[in-house]
């Protein structure tokens, strides 16, 4: 029976975190032996035990690396799920007995704005030794297999995955009561408040939007960021203190997309956009910016696609979402039917499976 090692060392909870745990799940349900190295404490970790996947729990990157290195014989996938945990494989190849996997999620573009020719050709030396340590290489969308491919890589698309989970009834309603939502249009998003997402074009998009109509809220879930300070200072300046609501994580987040009349996402990077993929499941209509794999996923009348930081298109394409009935329902439903097909966690987790059976390695339960 195969056994696998995904890595995954992340702080927090994310999408990267997200599909870990189901690509854990499914190869467990599939009959692998599915293990998961993750950082002690943290949310993934706990998910995981409460699933029953089989977890190895490291306090610090020496232990998880000790960790690595005693068990280098041990598995016949090691599939890192981060650039990260691909360092540490890279750096032990020539000792591990399996195969090594990388599934790469994000789209940064290798060239930073401000880096010197002499720190770009460091990097992309850097990224060109541990990427060619990888046996199969992975990318989660066309935007994140872009610079590999530069570079002479040719990773394999498997998307990301969304599962449905139904809705908690009394939870909704208590929510909606305590932040009083009633007779209101919801307006929202779920992402870090990170320079990345680009907080500070949706509180521009809202307070335009807020010019026209006030008969909303917006409600942004995330987890604190680089561009925290910068996106709070604004929401004051253009006295956005009771509209643009910073409601922190929340753990039945499914169930606030339900709440949502109109999802937006206005990131400057993003190989896929998972938060996304859940705004279609749960019927949620998107505006997003075409960065990176945005592009593709809202694409073909999904949602409305506006140019990255372009606010005054967001803002209108917002509010002819709330007053366009027919057109809402339009994309909702093109946007449902398609990632239903295209998303699934069976399709994900199979693709995968195929990948780790190519030349991999077979080995036993102890």
């Amino acid at each position: 029976m195969m056994r696998v090692l995904l890595i995954n060392f992340e702080r927090g909870w994310r999408g990267g975190e997200r599909q870990t745990l189901l690509t854990a799940l499914g190869l467990q349900e599939q009959g692998l032996l599915p293990t998961v190295l993750v950082r002690q404490g943290q949310p993934l970790a706990q998910r995981l035990r409460a699933l029953g996947i089989a977890t190895v729990e490291c306090g610090s990157v020496p232990h998880a690396i000790w960790y690595l290195v005693r068990s280098r014989q041990d598995y016949a996938i090691y599939h890192a799920q981060t650039s990260a945990a691909l360092t540490w494989l890279a750096s032990l190849k020539f000792l591990l007995k399996g195969k090594v996997v990388f599934t790469r999620r994000t789209a940064f573009p290798l060239r930073k704005d401000g880096q010197s020719e002499s720190h770009y050709q460091k990097r992309v030396k850097k990224l060109r030794w541990k990427w060619s340590k990888v046996d199969s290489f992975v990318a989660i969308s066309e935007a994140a297999a872009q610079d590999p491919r530069e570079l002479g890589f040719d990773p394999l698309i498997i998307p990301s995955a969304v599962e449905f989970v139904p809705a908690d009834t009394p939870h909704i309603i208590e929510f909606t009561d305590t932040h009083q939502l009633s007779g209101r249009y919801v307006l929202g998003t779920v992402a870090a408040l990170t320079r990345e997402k680009d907080p500070e074009t949706t509180i521009r998009a809202v307070h335009a939007l807020w010019q026209k109509r006030q008969d909303f809220v917006f409600l942004h879930f995330g987890a604190e960021g680089d561009a925290a300070p910068a996106a709070k200072a604004l929401i004051s300046e253009l006295g956005l203190d009771e509209v643009y609501r910073l409601m922190g994580f929340e753990s039945r987040i499914e169930d606030m997309y339900r709440l949502m009349h109109v999802f937006v996402l206005s990131s400057r990077f993003e190989a896929l956009g998972s938060s996304v993929l859940d705004a279609f499941l749960y019927a949620a209509p998107v505006v997003s910016t075409n960065a990176g794999g945005l592009a593709e996923v809202v694409a073909d009348g999904r949602g409305v696609i506006c140019e990255v930081g372009d606010f005054e298109a967001i803002a209108a394409a917002c509010d002819r979402i709330l007053d366009d009935e027919a057109f809402r329902k339009d994309l909702v439903l093109t946007a449902v039917r398609w990632v239903e097909k295209e998303h699934s966690v069976d399709m994900m987790v199979q693709r995968y499976i195929d990948v780790y059976q190519e030349d991999a390695v077979p080995t036993l339960e102890n």
